[in-house]
């Protein structure tokens, strides 16, 4: 009988850590979440996300998708993205003694950097539907996509020290009038290059062809004293800058 009840209590210890375990990040068909539980794995995914764990997804797992929303429409993700912006102040203020030959450059990407693509999001499951590229350029000709505060404001704060600001986007070429437009809109002016995709950039992947924008200003001669994205892809690669900074997003990963 005493035998019995050991069994029978190893047996249920065993279950309940079974149980426990089931909702790892790593297991993509966990079953019978609590909300608590459900939670504590959206936010891993979603860190793992900007500490760049976790690549090339497609879509946010279904189960996350209102975790995401609530992130990306949050305080929280507000504070996220202007205490970087404070890191970035922080760095100019000490990291760069600028030549004032106008050779001093600093790149920022251009959407969830500079404008916000969260308007459209909203309608489009947060990350929880596959992209329809169609459709978001359609949305990205109306030119309405709302300045990010936080990024403006550096934006001009840089270009009144007579830095030279370069965007590279992996926006299509063809979006070049709708892009202006809405930069201008959005209360951004003064850049001194914005890139595009052309086709024949088609082919390449994103980080490598910002990398190919990137070597062609540094053959100009401009020394690239700070990166600003959204994207790992925007900052990462070589030729690189004296520092890069990537802002919150995890809606969708652009390699």
């Amino acid at each position: 009988m005493a035998r019995n009840l050991v069994f029978i209590l190893a047996l249920t210890s065993l279950c309940i850590g079974l149980a426990a375990a089931d909702w790892n990040i790593l297991s993509k068909k966990s079953k019978n979440r609590d909300a608590s539980s459900l939670k504590i794995y959206c936010e891993s995914w979603r860190i793992n996300v900007e500490l760049n764990n976790i690549k090339d997804f497609e879509v946010v797992p279904q189960e996350c998708v209102d975790h995401i929303k609530h992130y990306m429409t949050s305080a929280q993700y507000t504070a996220d993205s202007e205490r970087a912006m404070e890191e970035v102040r922080l760095h100019v203020s000490s990291c760069c003694a600028l030549q004032g030959d106008g050779k001093d450059a600093w790149i920022f990407d251009v959407d969830d950097t500079l404008l916000s693509t969260i308007p459209y999001y909203k309608k489009h499951g947060f990350g929880g539907e596959k992209l329809n590229a169609t459709s978001f350029e359609a949305w990205m000709k109306q030119s309405k996509a709302p300045a990010l505060d936080h990024a403006l404001k550096f934006f001009h704060e840089i270009k009144d020290k007579g830095v030279k600001i370069f965007l590279i986007s992996s926006r299509s070429e063809t979006l070049r009038s709708a892009t202006v437009e809405n930069l201008f809109n959005a209360g951004y002016h003064g850049w001194s290059g914005l890139t595009l995709r052309g086709l024949e950039d088609d082919f390449m992947k994103v980080q490598q062809y910002k990398s190919e924008a990137r070597r062609a200003l540094t053959k100009e001669g401009f020394r690239i004293w700070g990166i600003v994205g959204d994207q790992w892809s925007s900052v990462e690669g070589l030729p690189g800058a004296r520092r890069t900074f990537k802002l919150p997003n995890s809606m969708y990963y652009l390699s």
